[in-house]
């Protein structure tokens, strides 16, 4: 169809136009200015658009990680200065390792808070989980490899019971979960006996998930040449997706920096793990782990689905979502996570006790997840702020005891960490609103 041009005001017209038809019927004021969604100056005016987006979102309380990583640059620029030991090569490493058992959970915590409930029974899962492994394969002689995947199915499935309960029947999940603690952590001493503990054999495969380290330097720079590379790649292609189909999107100057700056923190850290070992097996773990879920919650229809019942259960019921099938499926995944970190915390420790599971286990993830980003109030984190959040916890843990500091002290400075958390996430969610994008 060709297009007339109207010369007597230079605009285009067509038949519609001279009828008075639906053009005329919204007439547009000689002086009007047309609004631009700000998010598009990214595209328009590339990285200096990109500095002007971030300045909008800091003021209308779109934080994100920003709060975590200048509270872990500060924490370890005054331990460092407080012991020169905190930043070195051991301390660093032994710290990698740390972040696997607790980290694990929280990961499934963070999928637990993305839809604005709670789980209180991954202590209890992680250390019945570990028993279970042991007496299977210590006390009955079971293969490892069974081992492992019966305590990994009992979490799954345990977990997959509380959702039952929460999702199906009604019961609070506060209460249903609050009940898992108690029950699994009973179950645990039953299924332990009177050994109390058992050990596990340091030439096993358990124990070589933290023990064994990648010693070639090849290792430690070659993952952080994969993991800068594929950062790259994922950026790019997203961009390139979002560009095609007209929605904001980042500038490829900003990928450049993003990289960099990832490139610069890997390779250092790559560094430093090859200073003392070599790169961790427990740390390649974790963040494989990491990478998958992050690629589930973001990139599958499944992931969104969790995010939108977060955002509005009713919304999300009325679009057509499962409630009760998503919300089953997040416990379980929630319990296999909390298995995973119970293997893990027993490959660390060489052994299952009475004591898995059990003391600030259970706050140490769920602290994690929130001073990771994980909103408390549903629809709103990431599977990364469990790696952030066990960063700030660990950090402080590992500096206060180099310092010498009593473990009282430790937990009194935790909880403010945390509570600082929320008030911040609180503050936040509070400007967004105010920002008319809450």
């Amino acid at each position: 169809m060709t297009t007339n041009v109207d010369k007597t005001n230079g605009g285009p017209s067509n038949g519609a136009n001279k009828a008075g038809g639906p053009a005329d019927a919204n007439p547009v004021a000689k002086d009007a200015v047309t609004v631009v969604d700000p998010r598009l100056l990214v595209r328009q005016e590339g990285f200096k658009g990109y500095l002007t987006e971030f300045g909008r979102k800091m003021r209308s309380g779109d934080l994100g990680a920003v709060p975590v990583i200048v509270g872990i640059a500060i924490i370890w620029a005054v331990f460092q200065a407080k012991d020169s030991a905190f930043l070195s090569p051991k301390n660093l490493s032994d710290l990698s390792i740390l972040l696997g058992g607790t980290g694990m959970i929280s990961v499934g915590i963070v999928f637990v808070l993305l839809l604005g409930e709670i789980d209180l029974s991954v202590g209890s899962l992680s250390g019945l989980a570990a028993a279970t492994l042991a007496v299977l394969n210590v006390n009955h002689g079971v293969p490892e490899g069974i081992a492992v995947l019966a305590a990994l199915a009992s979490g799954a499935v345990l977990g997959a019971v509380h959702g039952f309960f929460f999702a199906k029947i009604g019961v609070p999940a506060f209460v249903v979960t609050l009940a898992g603690l108690l029950a699994w952590n009973g179950l645990m001493l039953q299924v332990l006996g009177t050994t109390g503990t058992i050990s596990i054999a340091d030439d096993s495969f358990v124990r070589d998930l933290t023990a064994h380290y990648f010693s070639q330097l090849i290792a430690a720079y070659g993952a952080a040449t994969v993991a800068t590379a594929g950062f790259f790649l994922a950026q790019f292609l997203d961009s390139r997706r979002r560009k095609a189909v007209g929605i904001p999107s980042r500038p490829l100057s900003e990928i450049l920096v993003r990289t960099g700056v990832l490139a610069v923190i890997v390779y250092a850290a790559a560094w430093r793990l090859n200073e003392y070992k070599g790169l961790p097996l427990a740390l390649v773990i974790f963040v494989a782990v990491l990478v998958i879920l992050d690629f589930v919650v973001r990139r599958t229809s499944y992931g969104r689905k969790v995010i939108a019942l977060g955002g509005s259960v009713e919304a999300a019921r009325r679009a057509g979502i499962n409630v009760v099938a998503i919300r089953i499926s997040v416990y379980s995944l929630a319990g296999l996570m909390a298995a995973s970190g119970g293997i893990m915390i027993a490959s660390r420790i060489g052994s299952a006790s009475q004591q898995a599971g059990t003391g600030n286990l259970l706050m140490e993830a769920i602290a994690a997840a929130v001073i990771g980003g994980t909103s408390l109030f549903g629809g709103r984190g990431s599977v990364w702020s469990a790696l952030l959040g066990m960063l700030v916890i660990g950090s402080i843990s590992s500096g206060m005891n180099l310092l010498g500091v009593a473990n009282s002290v430790q937990y009194m400075i935790t909880g403010g960490v945390l509570l600082a958390a929320v008030v911040i996430d609180s503050v936040s969610r509070r400007t967004q609103r105010s920002a008319g994008r809450g």
